[in-house]
């Protein structure tokens, strides 16, 4: 899963990227509203974490610009601890939830987990696909019982197709949300992913759409 962090204090912003990246996501910084804007208008994010205190561009109008040109990445504001109000105004700008500095990286982590389920579709926190499961909560992949070994972007590839199971996926679409803003887009790599998670749950886990992309789905399906 990919997402945007726009926060203009250095090291929090840092520290989140790392946390983050440590959780399994694709993380791309901006640190001021205009960059921020700027990224979450032409790049896909799966979630967004938007500081409101902001240089260049308030976080507000950041939001609210994103919504009126129909960006719908779920969004996580951070306010201020004791600013009702700025909670409010995001909300009703077009966020999605809302932590308060100074925060648990923890409770970060979960709300945007929780966000990413819900946008598409999924109430729980483990996915499935037959006897295949990934608990977001601990990173854990299991085939029949059996704890799976996956290397961290296999794991991000099998998350995706499991958090949009039943859909056809592109070679592109899983670029754009495993992978940063600096990965070569034109790897191959994807492909290799595939195949080896195949070898480790089963070579009918995923199919392969000609022309098309992946597509995960339950067995009985």
């Amino acid at each position: 899963m990919r997402v945007l962090i726009v926060e203009d204090e250095p090291n929090l912003g840092q520290q989140l990227k790392n946390t983050l990246e440590g959780a399994g996501y694709a993380i791309d910084l901006a640190t001021d509203g205009e960059e921020g804007h700027y990224l979450g208008s032409t790049e896909s994010y799966d979630a967004i974490v938007l500081d409101l205190g902001l240089p260049e561009i308030d976080g507000l109008t950041v939001l609210d610009r994103w919504r009126k040109e129909g960006r719908t990445a779920p969004v996580l504001v951070l306010t201020a601890r004791d600013s009702w109000s700025d909670k409010v105004a995001g909300l009703d700008a077009g966020a999605d939830d809302y932590v308060a500095k100074p925060f648990q990286t923890e409770e970060l982590i979960a709300r945007l987990r929780a966000l990413i389920r819900r946008a598409s579709g999924n109430a729980s926190s483990e996915l499935t696909a037959g006897d295949v499961r990934l608990d977001t909560r601990s990173g854990k992949v299991t085939k029949a019982g059996e704890a799976v070994k996956l290397t961290a972007q296999e794991y991000k590839l099998l998350s995706y197709l499991l958090h949009h199971k039943g859909k056809v996926v592109s070679r592109t679409e899983l670029i754009e949300h495993i992978y940063d803003q600096d990965f070569d887009r034109d790897s191959n790599t994807i492909e290799v992913f595939v195949t080896r998670i195949r070898k480790k749950l089963g070579q009918d886990v995923i199919t392969t759409i000609r022309g098309l992309g992946y597509s995960l789905e339950d067995p009985d399906a």
